[in-house]
Formats: structure tokens, sequence, C-alpha cells
């Protein structure tokens, strides 16, 4: 698929920087949706939370990208903090999707984010995009999010949804905390180690954003993980293998709960994730290991 004009929602991070580097590099023209009053042509106001979008700036967009929201693991979950969590996500995608549908000329695709998540708790058991939504905060609130995508999905946009994993990157995220206390020899296994962690390098989470958008004919749910996942010890091996650092500290499960309430079950939790549809569609993981993805961070 031939685009121009792509409008991101979310450009400031960890992701959405990538991605906009990315396209910038190859030449497209990329739109950023920002809260502030824009500075020129290639910014567009919005008020996620609000609701509210100027339509007229995604007027020429042949796609709209939405990673925005707050972090899911950038403090503890208080009642307030989930409803943050829920409103940025939610009402930022249903107005971003009311905006798309409104246009003359709607963008030829719609790329919207979501979670591994969604699958919530899967201990052992593989998963994939065929696999029903687990129970819990993360997955009603990743059926929510993918929901409100609704209205350009009915106006007839390609609408696609990738549910990423932990995605290993030094600017942010899991990664991007687990990084300082490994390379300064403090790291080490969560709870028993057992649980599995859904991984995707970097580079790769943007090829596979990339890949949905020039992609003709692909939608619904993409699982943006690596193809094989590993429990935490293996990645805490890994982790100090790469580093070349010791992994001698381990942080007990009720240490965990203690510190970080209810989103420590998201720590301890296991999601062997896999991304059947994402194989099929013929995307080639440049990184599919776990040594690999942290030596590219």
């Amino acid at each position: 698929m031939q685009l121009s004009r792509i409008a991101v929602a979310g450009a400031s991070g960890l992701i959405g920087s990538a991605l906009v580097r990315s396209l910038t590099a190859d030449g497209y023209e990329v739109v950023r949706l920002v809260r502030r009053e824009p500075r020129d042509d290639t910014e567009v106001r919005w008020d996620p939370e609000a609701g509210r979008v100027d339509t007229a700036g995604l007027a020429g967009c042949d796609a709209v990208v939405n990673l925005a929201g707050a972090g899911v693991g950038s403090r503890r979950w208080t009642e307030t903090y989930k409803k943050r969590i829920h409103d940025s996500r939610v009402n930022g995608t249903t107005a971003l999707a009311k905006a798309v549908a409104s246009l003359d000329e709607p963008p030829r695709v719609f790329v919207n984010g979501s979670a591994m998540g969604y699958y919530g708790e899967t201990g052992d058991r593989v998963v994939d995009e065929n696999s029903p939504a687990g129970q819990g905060f993360l997955p009603e609130l990743c059926v929510e999010w993918e929901a409100a995508a609704a209205p350009a999905h009915e106006a007839g946009v390609r609408t696609a949804f990738t549910r990423t994993g932990l995605v290993v990157g030094r600017g942010g995220g899991a990664w991007g905390k687990l990084f300082p206390l490994f390379q300064a020899g403090l790291g080490g296994r969560m709870g028993d180690g057992r649980q599995y962690w859904s991984f995707i390098a970097l580079h790769d989470e943007v090829a596979a954003i990339r890949h949905l958008l020039e992609t003709d004919g692909l939608s619904g749910p993409f699982n943006l993980t690596a193809p094989e996942p590993l429990t935490n010890s293996e990645i805490t091996e890994a982790m100090g293998r790469v580093l070349h650092r010791p992994t001698l500290f381990t942080v007990p499960a009720p240490v965990l709960r203690t510190v970080l309430g209810e989103m420590a079950g998201d720590v301890l939790g296991s999601a062997r994730v896999r991304p059947t549809r994402l194989l099929e569609s013929g995307f080639t993981f440049a990184f599919p290991d776990i040594d690999g993805a942290i030596r590219a961070a």
C-alpha cells in the first residue's frame, strides 16, 4: 500500500517516537497529535480523556496510528490512576475513531494500540489471536479499548490492533527500568521466575506496525511478540549473559505485591503469547531471540 501522510497519536512515547523516526527517515509526512497548541501544520490538537480531536487536521492523512495512553507501569494502580489508564485509552480511541469516520475522505487504515494483557494470566498455556480474553483489569480494558475503534471499522476503514508484549528498549517501558538495575549488578528474577514474559525488540515492534500499515488486507488483532516467549528466569539469565553482570538478586512475590499493589499481578503473571497471525501475514522478525533483542537495545 502506498501511503504518504500518516497521523500518529502517542508520538512521544517509547514506541511512538521510534515509529516516527522510522517513518520520517523513509520520507513519510508524519502528523503528530498533541495536547498543547500546535506549532505548525505537522501537529494536530487533541484531548484524549475529554474525547476531542481537531478533525480538520486529519484531512488528507492516508493512515492513523493510535499509540496513546497513560503508562500501565508508570505508578501504583490506585483507583484514580486506573481510571486515568482507562480513559486515556478508551476515550482517546473513541475520539480518534469517530474523527476518522467523520472525514469526507477517511484514511485507508487505522492501526490502534492494544496489549498482550488482553489474555490475562495464561500460566503455561500458549495463546494466540484466536484465544479468548482473560479476566481482570487489563483484559477488560483491552476488550473495551479495541471495541472503541468500531466507528472507524464501520466507516470502512481497515482497522488493525497491536497486542504488544514487553518491549525491549532502553527508553521506557519495563526494560527501561530493568536495564539500569542489571547494569548495576542488581538484577535478578522476580517471584519464582517461572512466569512467561512475551517480549519483542523495539526494532521489531516498529517494523510490525509498519507491516500492518503498508500491507493491504491486514485487519483485526495481531500479537506483537517474539515467536517464542521465555520465562522470567530465562530472561534474567539472558540479561546477565549479554550485559556480563551477575544476577544474584531475587525479588520475592510478597515484596512485589507490597510495593506495586495490584500492578504486581502484571509482573508476576504469566503470559505465553505467540504471534500466529503476524507470522502468517509474512512478517519476519529481525531479533526473534532474547539475546539479540537485548543487544539491539
